[in-house]
């Protein structure tokens, strides 16, 4: 019964915390929509990450360094407590929510796989100026510039794509691509599909995910501006472009990629409009909010880890709220 009271414990705890902070972040999203709208693409892009990364974040450090430690450190092997109803019907709805995100996660992995080896089996693999990774064009009906992939990943060109763009607009649009991997952009969209939670049942949930998506593109696009105005002109160009090259009512969905006209093509035309904005001012700076979603986290671990370590006290405490909730779930 040990074993059993401390994991469902665990459980029901990880699903507790994970929906408190992912209304909380819901929430704030309303509030930092509009001031949000006033910095760049690449920190609106960092916030909302941060924003959607944080509930799981949270509820896992919650559990790892706090709960587990209390409950192993203050709890008798022979507990004569008992797994309530109430506690049970937690702990399995939170084995299905941490089963459907490894199930999540594992899809996106073999679809990205599927999709790399479909593509390379017709790929010709072309070298591109600037292009660090491994470049292949291929045969495809949609006009297809994309990075694949998150450990590994691979540029991918379709025919026409190359063939109707001039080198100028070419070199834009492989610019705008750099920026995706600069900012790891396909392993940060990759986790937050792993993420998903609450978040997702609420119109706020889906609207902070659209809202990164959106802002991933545009700092890609504010990166291409970097380099000149020019720049910003042709990745324009080939925006419109590409646009034009897609096939009337047909939608392209790829898993871990970054597809230079995002997920929704309709957004092409305020694109090109902030792109002409950029190139008619001053070339916007590298953002000073560099995402350290990362580093934050690790410091945060440590931190956790010498508490648990050293405020034997305080998980006493806990260990007897956690005792508390426990009989009035009983």
């Amino acid at each position: 019964m040990y074993e059993l009271l401390g994991i469902c414990l665990a459980l029901a705890v990880l699903l507790t915390i994970n929906t408190a902070a992912s209304i909380f972040v819901a929430a704030g999203w309303r509030f930092f929509e509009a001031p949000l709208r006033k910095k760049s693409a690449r920190v609106r892009a960092d916030i909302l990450f941060a924003m959607r990364a944080c509930p799981p974040t949270i509820a896992m450090i919650s559990v790892g360094f706090f709960l587990i430690p209390s409950y192993v450190g203050y709890e008798p092997y022979s507990t004569n407590e008992v797994v309530s109803k109430k506690l049970a019907a937690l702990a399995i709805l939170s084995t299905g929510g941490v089963l459907f995100a490894v199930w999540r996660g594992l899809r996106s992995w073999f679809a990205t796989r599927s999709l790399l080896r479909e593509w390379l089996a017709v790929a010709d693999q072309i070298t591109l100026a600037g292009v660090s990774i491994p470049a292949y064009r291929i045969p495809h009906s949609f006009p297809i510039i994309a990075v694949v992939g998150t450990i590994r990943p691979r540029l991918f060109v379709a025919e026409q794509v190359q063939s109707t763009l001039s080198d100028e607009e070419l070199i834009a649009a492989i610019a705008h691509e750099r920026g995706h991997l600069t900012a790891r952009d396909n392993l940060k969209r990759s986790l937050l599909r792993v993420c998903r939670d609450v978040l997702m049942i609420v119109p706020c949930g889906r609207a902070l995910d659209r809202a990164w998506a959106d802002s991933a593109e545009a700092a890609a696009d504010e990166y291409a501006a970097q380099q000149s105005s020019e720049t910003a002109l042709d990745l324009a160009s080939a925006l419109i472009g590409i646009a034009r090259m897609v096939p009337t009512g047909k939608r392209t969905r790829l898993p871990a990629a970054a597809f230079i006209l995002g997920d929704d093509t309709t957004g092409v035309r305020a694109r090109v409009k902030r792109l002409i904005a950029l190139a008619g001012a001053r070339p916007p700076k590298a953002s000073a909010f560099v995402s350290h979603f990362g580093s934050i986290v690790l410091v945060v671990l440590l931190a956790a880890l010498i508490f648990t370590l050293t405020c034997t006290h305080a998980l006493a405490s806990l260990h007897s709220a956690v005792e508390r909730v426990v009989q009035l779930l009983a």
